[in-house]
């Protein structure tokens, strides 16, 4: 039996959240907002966060800074019951803190660093992401998975491990790559789930479905793209699905796709079909904008399937 029902790799880091900022001065060199909080973030932390409040067994694989921010975020993954075992740290580099500002409709726009690039090494690691059922590569494009070698040799090793393996992608920041360069990596994808600005990018196309038709042609099995507001489209070589979204409130939007992916794969995990799980998914989505900060507004299953019914 695996130790874990998924293991999360990826970017972990400090969101620092600004939300109404007034863009006129109220001195020389200062400004107001509405609010400012700190959370903590990244791909890899907000669906671990998500996967175990929603009753998985779920670890990380991350690589942290010997400093606060770090500490802010095993102490608030240890507090969401997430394994923080295998979680890195080194004097090397800091932990990554990424400014956003958030609008009044729950869009935004992030500011990054040099800090983000730091390339750690997973796949010199497999022995810790390999014991789990599923494992989520929580920002593809983006370090450490900006390098087609490490990607490669992650994908392969939990496949050969036996493991579903979702890939949570982000558009490049510092090294740019594009699908033709992981070819090799991308049959070795059960799911991708790209946004509709990332999947645009990557493949060229504008409609959801030619856009899961490029990933498909790759050889991945399944593609998910998060549409926002418009909701998400999903398709494989069997079926393909369309649901529009929730009608709520966008307070924040921040992390909402990756609580959709969590959602996903933990009912997937459960044996729901991937209609159902892809239901499930989209109200994980929906309800994480409904605060601020990605890991905020889920509490648990039975607060989403009451959301569903």
């Amino acid at each position: 039996m695996k130790r874990y029902d998924v293991i999360c790799i990826g970017t972990t880091l400090i969101d620092s959240i600004i939300k109404g900022f007034d863009p006129n001065p109220v001195s020389a060199s200062g400004f107001r907002a509405e609010t400012g909080d700190l959370c903590v973030g990244g791909e890899a932390v907000n669906e671990a966060v998500t996967a175990a409040k929603l009753g998985l067994k779920t670890g990380i694989l991350c690589s942290l800074g010997l400093d606060a921010a770090g500490d802010m975020i095993i102490a608030e993954l240890t507090r969401n019951g997430v394994d923080t075992g295998k979680i890195l740290r080194s004097e090397e580099h800091h932990t990554p803190v990424t400014t956003m500002f958030v609008n009044d409709d729950g869009t935004r726009k992030s500011v990054t660093n040099t800090a983000h690039r730091y390339n750690f090494r997973p796949d010199l690691h497999t022995e810790l992401f390999t014991d789990a059922r599923a494992v989520i590569l929580g920002s593809l494009f983006r370090a450490p998975f900006d390098d087609p070698q490490i990607i490669l040799a992650v994908v392969k090793a939990a496949k050969e491990a036996g493991e579903i393996v979702v890939a949570d992608t982000k558009l490049p920041n510092f090294r740019v790559l594009k699908l033709s360069d992981i070819k090799d990596s991308l049959p070795f994808i059960d799911l991708i789930t790209p946004n509709e600005d990332e999947a645009k990018h990557f493949t060229g196309q504008n409609d959801p479905e030619d856009m899961a038709d490029v990933f498909l042609s790759y050889g991945v099995k399944n593609v998910l793209v998060k549409l926002g507001s418009k909701g998400c489209f999903f398709k494989n070589r069997s079926e393909k699905i369309m649901l529009p979204a929730f009608d709520i409130k966008a307070v924040d939007a921040t992390g909402a796709g990756d609580n959709m992916v969590a959602g996903f794969v933990s009912e997937l995990l459960r044996g729901a079909s991937e209609a159902d799980a892809l239901k499930f998914a989209n109200a994980c989505g929906a309800i994480c904008t409904t605060a601020v900060g990605a890991c905020t507004a889920i509490k648990n299953r039975e607060q989403v399937l009451a959301f569903i019914g």
